[in-house]
């Protein structure tokens, strides 16, 4: 069975991503675009237009071309977007990296993606030089001014032709649908980190295809958390908010006091999050010295949010909260679940898959598509799904078959109305006697308990069960192990009863919010030792 959207279909334009985004500005042109909201410094929907086509131009001198990769390492900055832009423009692709990997992944990443320009901020110079010189880098640029690096307004410069930025040549030779637009790195659905080759096409697409289901429109001021280097920051956030003609207030870093100072000063109207900070919404007694009146929605997405937490959270709040899903090899948005006539029992689903997207839900055992209420691993196709994997066609052929499926790896099951509810990562679920348990909905119920902060479940070896499920828990009160037990048992079918407690004072999670699982699990298995 294949699920359809309940979405009226549509156009994908045949555009580059910056014609597409900033094309036409129409009356946008003097308004903020971005404000960086540590300082309140704003560069408008002109100025962003202009740096980005002069820096292109500049990119372009410098050799910088089809085919060409630059590297971004940096927090949350206007110039972020100039960038990401202009590399474009010129014909080239950016590979996004996360400022808190370690240098010997951001070499990998460098390596493999054979990026030769780096755009990073001045307190990351010095690890930039150290991994620049074991690949092929030949210039660093930095947004504001290091010896050692190109200012990256000196780029912007060389790209000025009496102080007006000329349209570039090779957006007109570009194939939207061929070309890489970027290229972020994903461990998919093995646990090793790929290059997801992403088209202009693909990102158009998606943006046309949840921007079709409401979301964020011109009035809005959208509060930028989480980072652009992701995938949801960077095209949910950052892109679509820009095809909209919203305003983006940038955060560098995420601290949950100036976030919610942050969402005041502005007025922030939407708020796209990810799971850890609806919690802390939700829980977090500083929440209450904030006006936060002016939250029209919250959006939660990259990982599963339980619908007690969502409901904690929209009751506090005094908004709607809604989820979506995606994957960065999806571009990454390919279900939402948004809008005033949602229904509140839909809260802890990821909604039906947007437009000119279809799904199926296929049995792991069997391979058989389900229908509603069958649980199995969501498949995907439609015009945002990846090229494929950069130089591994392995990986890519286990994950995006010869029809055009994706397979995402995440466990889901359907309604009648085609929403989705996830259950886990299929290879996350515990094998429990045979049984399988998904760690997710154990944490969902586990958050639901007044004295738990956060919660991880991981499987734990045990030579009669195979495995057993633990809760590793960050205490929020006075609690004891045998009692976050008994309130699992009582709730839930006893091969799902939590076996093992172990408190701890943080869970590690990425920067997305997904909980780094494997970190726990290694942990455990060196104890075990």
């Amino acid at each position: 069975m294949i699920f359809q959207s309940p979405h009226p279909p549509i156009v994908v334009p045949e555009q580059s991503f910056s014609d597409y985004l900033l094309g036409s500005l129409g009356d946008r042109r003097d308004k903020p675009a971005f404000i960086e909201g540590p300082s309140g410094r704003a560069v408008t929907y002109g100025q962003l237009r202009d740096q980005a086509r002069a820096a292109a131009r500049g990119l372009a001198a410098r050799g910088l071309g089809r085919g060409g990769v630059a590297a971004i390492c940096s927090p949350n900055l206007p110039e972020y977007a100039t960038a990401f832009l202009a590399t474009g423009m010129a014909g080239g692709c950016s590979t996004t990296l996360n400022p808190l990997s370690t240098d010997d992944e951001l070499v990998s990443q460098l390596n493999d993606s054979g990026a030769r320009w780096f755009i990073t901020v001045p307190p990351l110079l010095d690890r930039a030089q150290t991994v620049a010189a074991q690949t092929g880098i030949e210039e660093i640029f930095v947004f504001g001014e290091a010896a050692g690096a190109t200012a990256f307004a000196d780029l912007v410069a060389d790209g000025l032709k009496d102080g007006i930025p000329t349209d570039l040549e090779p957006a007109g030779i570009l194939n939207p649908a061929e070309d890489l637009l970027t290229l972020p790195y994903s461990s998919g659905t093995t646990g090793v980190s790929k290059g997801v080759m992403l088209t202009h096409r693909n990102l158009v697409a998606n943006i046309e295809q949840f921007s079709a289901v409401g979301l964020v429109d011109a009035d809005d001021v959208v509060l930028a958390v989480l980072p652009f280097f992701h995938i949801y920051g960077m095209v949910v956030v950052m892109s679509g908010a820009l095809k909209a003609g919203a305003t983006v207030v940038t955060m560098p870093r995420f601290d949950l006091e100036e976030f919610l100072g942050a969402i005041q000063q502005y007025r922030a109207t939407c708020l796209y999050l990810v799971p850890p900070i609806v919690l802390g919404l939700a829980k977090h007694p500083a929440v209450d010295g904030y006006d936060l009146s002016s939250v029209n929605w919250i959006m939660s997405g990259a990982a599963p949010l339980g619908e007690e937490i969502a409901l904690a959270c929209q009751d506090r709040i005094g908004c709607r909260v809604f989820q979506g899903y995606g994957l960065t090899e999806a571009s990454p948005v390919t279900h939402v679940c948004f809008g005033e006539n949602v229904d509140e029992d839909k809260i802890g689903t990821i909604g039906p898959t947007i437009p000119s997207t279809e799904m199926k839900i296929v049995d792991l055992e069997s391979g058989e598509a389900l229908g509603p209420g069958g649980e199995g691993e969501v498949w995907i196709r439609g015009p945002q799904v990846m090229k494929g994997y950069l130089n591994n066609p392995e990986a890519t052929a286990s994950t995006l078959d010869a029809e055009g499926w994706l397979h995402t790896g995440d466990v889901g099951r359907a309604d009648e109305d085609g929403y989705v509810t996830i259950v886990d990562r299929a290879k996350e679920l515990i094998k429990y006697k045979g049984y399988q348990v998904a760690p997710a909905e154990l944490e969902d119920l586990l958050l639901s308990h007044p004295a738990v902060a956060d919660v991880a479940v991981i499987p734990v070896a045990d030579e009669e069960a195979g495995e057993i499920p633990k809760a590793c828990v960050v205490r929020a009160g006075d609690v004891s192990g045998e009692e976050i037990m008994r309130y699992v048992a009582e709730r839930v079918a006893p091969q799902k009863k939590i076996r093992a407690v172990e408190f701890l004072e943080e869970i590690p999670k990425s920067a997305s919010g997904k909980i780094l699982r494997r970190f726990l699990v290694e942990r455990e298995r060196a104890a075990a030792r």
